[in-house]
């Protein structure tokens, strides 16, 4: 019954999120859900699932929702049920957690859906996103005990920080003098600075002992995506560019979810003998 709950929440989470998605990256006040056209969406058309089951995925004037609308609903919902489930087994997370955690988590898995879409379409990780998410992970770590506390999540936060800016002023430094010997100047860098706050958000979501393992499974997953990108680029016989700006957003998303959800299970791995 929780489950069916916790879904149903969810897909109504994936609809706040796709609304939002809408309306931030273009410095909008979120505003009731609308076509592409800017048209009103019936209210029966809210959330893009309902949309599509019932006829209403085209305005009058023929603009059309994308598939992003119905699969960030499908994802939100997903990611939320897969909390219940994790925490469904006390002998996953070595603890029985409590209410005020349980619903913390849930929080998060909206967030990060909302961080992804963001960044896969408009490669921005927005500020007005990730403050009010530190505010939420700092009332998590000061208000329930499972996790980090006050202290290790602030810890995490400044170690992502110094961490990843380090990267983007590397990175800054990188292009400049590679630009320089090209005599073309290279606009992009392999982080920005929305990485950095995000993988800030990240420490403070899980403090700094798992932020260290999430970082290191961020850059082989990122490394992975790029060769994957390449492989299918390949494959397709379409042209790549070189400096072609890739979104790294999603990776540190999927390497705080598994720490958070599976730090137990990651850490029994990473200390197994090797045969």
């Amino acid at each position: 019954m929780l489950i069916i709950l916790v879904f149903l929440v969810g897909i109504v989470a994936g609809g706040i999120v796709n609304a939002l998605a809408d309306d931030l990256p273009k410095r909008r006040r979120p505003r009731l859900p609308r076509y592409p056209d800017d048209t009103p969406r019936p209210l029966i058309a809210w959330l893009g699932i309902t949309a599509f089951l019932l006829g209403k995925r085209t305005s009058p004037s023929g603009a059309r929702l994308r598939w992003r609308y119905p699969l960030t609903e499908i994802a939100t919902a997903l990611l939320m049920v897969l909390v219940v489930m994790v925490t469904e087994d006390d002998r996953s997370v070595e603890l029985t957690m409590n209410t005020l955690q349980f619903i913390f988590w849930l929080i998060y898995m909206p967030i990060f859906v909302l961080i992804t879409v963001i960044d896969l379409e408009h490669r921005l990780i927005l500020f007005v996103v990730i403050i009010p998410s530190a505010v939420i992970a700092l009332l998590d770590a000061a208000l329930t005990d499972y996790g980090a506390d006050l202290g290790e999540a602030l810890i995490g936060g400044l170690l992502g920080f110094f961490v990843f800016f380090l990267l983007y002023i590397g990175g800054f430094l990188f292009t400049y003098l590679l630009g320089k010997a090209r005599g073309q100047p290279i606009d992009e860098v392999a982080f920005g600075y929305g990485d950095v706050m995000l993988i800030t958000l990240s420490g403070l979501i899980l403090g700094w002992q798992p932020l260290i393992i999430a970082m290191f499974v961020t850059v082989f997953l990122g490394a992975a995506g790029a060769i994957l990108y390449l492989v299918v680029r390949g494959l397709t016989r379409r042209h790549y560019s070189m400096f072609t700006p890739l979104p790294y957003g999603p990776y540190i998303v999927l390497g705080t979810v598994l720490m958070l959800l599976f730090s137990v299970e990651i850490s029994r791995v990473l200390r197994a003998p090797v045969p």
